[in-house]
């Protein structure tokens, strides 16, 4: 199948392009990017004012399946990664099971394969059902597929099951990444603490127990020379540590959430759980400095933390409704938002470019020969309407904000996956 992106701004930051520029794609692979291609045969994508890109790989999704499909599946996942503009998601593994045999990951394969929509990179368990007790076989868990490891949504809370697995994972390719919330200081928070959560009279938790996770896992990390990732981070003293330890040399990268970025604790003021999530949303200091970090290069990536539930449960009491909310259909909207002053080259590398490198997978970038994944967005004003989400998550903080860009065409393997004016064009059975 040809396909022809005609007359985009092609912004390639692995190869430092910024142009004007046409995109050939043949068989589901880049076949040239030039001034100009002549239409032989090609389905044309008409590009005109807009910016395109490699395609955007989301490194922080929660697809819900195996076990629990009444809050999303492989599926309708998928399909919201390739409307949030996304052509590839890595998948945390707080399934039931979990992800932590070769088994499992083969399941996840095959269904992603079935759905058709994204690309699916399954990220493996580092503890045995993510207890936290006994390590996962990540030997064999990387030789079936997995791209990283993590027990997202627990904290490793043991440092010396923690350190020997990173010091048994050590020569297996893929990062740890480390969701880093102290179980015992966070306790039974539902919110920041801070002065709203003191005005609110709501149980609050401290940055500290974020901050202390993150010190103890990085030097664990330099100890072991196991090369690391920080989910989610979402304070300025995690920040700081980030910093503190790459400048010792220790091999780390983050990312950062668009609702970290943009919103704040003051969104509990009606004691609704729509903005309910692990790490809480932080002050207005603490977003402040995230987004200068974006800015000065020390967050790596952007990810969403895509983590969808019925609206059922999240209209439960704060105390007992569940941690997070879908993010993969506002994801590009919301990190505009946040940093309009953003270079488009970074922000383009925080989503597709570094995903790419971080995992060890293929993409972030538009080079002749590679598998042509292309996200296409443009300043387009539009308005959340959760309700309209492909995502069996409707929940979102989001829902009603006015965003100025948005996505407007996903192509997976050279075929048009999303358009905004035609929504999903059909399930994909990609390469």
């Amino acid at each position: 199948m040809r396909v022809l992106i005609r007359g985009g701004r092609v912004i390639d930051p692995s190869r430092g392009l910024d142009a004007v520029r046409d995109v050939a794609i043949d068989g589901g692979i880049v076949r040239g990017v030039a001034e100009h291609v002549e239409e032989r045969g090609h389905e044309v994508i008409d590009a005109t004012g807009c910016i395109v890109a490699p395609g955007f790989i989301d490194m922080h999704v929660h697809l819900r399946e195996p076990g629990a499909t009444h809050k999303e599946t492989i599926a309708t996942g998928t399909a919201a990664a390739v409307a949030g503009g996304f052509t590839a998601v890595a998948c945390m593994p707080n399934t039931n099971p979990a992800i932590d045999t070769p088994a499992v990951i083969a399941e996840i394969e095959q269904r992603a394969a079935a759905a058709g929509f994204a690309r699916v990179y399954p990220v493996g368990a580092i503890t045995r059902n993510r207890e936290g007790k006994e390590i996962a076989p990540f030997h064999e868990l990387a030789t079936a597929g997995a791209v990283a490891f993590s027990d997202d949504g627990s904290t490793v809370m043991n440092p010396r099951v923690l350190r020997n697995a990173a010091l048994y994972a050590r020569d297996v390719r893929g990062p740890f990444i480390s969701h880093c919330l102290d179980d015992e200081l966070h306790g039974d928070a539902v919110m920041n603490e801070g002065p709203q959560s003191v005005r609110l009279g709501l149980l609050g938790s401290p940055g500290l127990a974020e901050d202390i996770v993150v010190a103890r896992d990085l030097l664990i990390a330099a100890d072991t020379r196991k090369r690391w990732h920080v989910a989610h981070v979402s304070t300025a003293n995690a920040v700081e540590i980030v910093r503190w330890a790459r400048s010792r040399g220790t091999t780390v990268t983050c990312e950062v959430t668009p609702h970290h970025l943009l919103l704040g604790d003051d969104l509990f003021v009606d004691y609704h759980a729509r903005a309910k999530v692990a790490p809480p949303l932080r002050g207005p200091d603490d977003a402040a400095a995230l987004r200068a970090a974006v800015r000065d290069g020390v967050i790596d990536a952007f990810a969403s933390d895509h983590a969808p539930h019925t609206a059922e449960e999240k209209a439960q009491l704060l105390s007992v409704a569940p941690v997070g909310f879908s993010g993969l259909e506002i994801a590009v909207g919301a990190y505009a938002e946040a940093l309009p002053d953003l270079p488009l080259e970074r922000f383009v590398a925080l989503l597709s470019t570094n995903p790419a490198k971080i995992l060890g997978v293929e993409g972030g970038t538009l080079a002749t020969g590679v598998r042509a994944d292309v996200t296409i967005f443009a300043e387009r004003p539009w308005t959340v309407d959760a309700s309209a989400f492909y995502s069996k998550g409707k929940n979102t903080p989001f829902d009603g904000r006015r965003f100025t860009r948005r996505v407007v065409a996903t192509v997976v393997g050279g075929r048009l996956a999303y358009h905004v004016e035609r929504g999903i064009i059909e399930r994909l059975a990609y390469a």
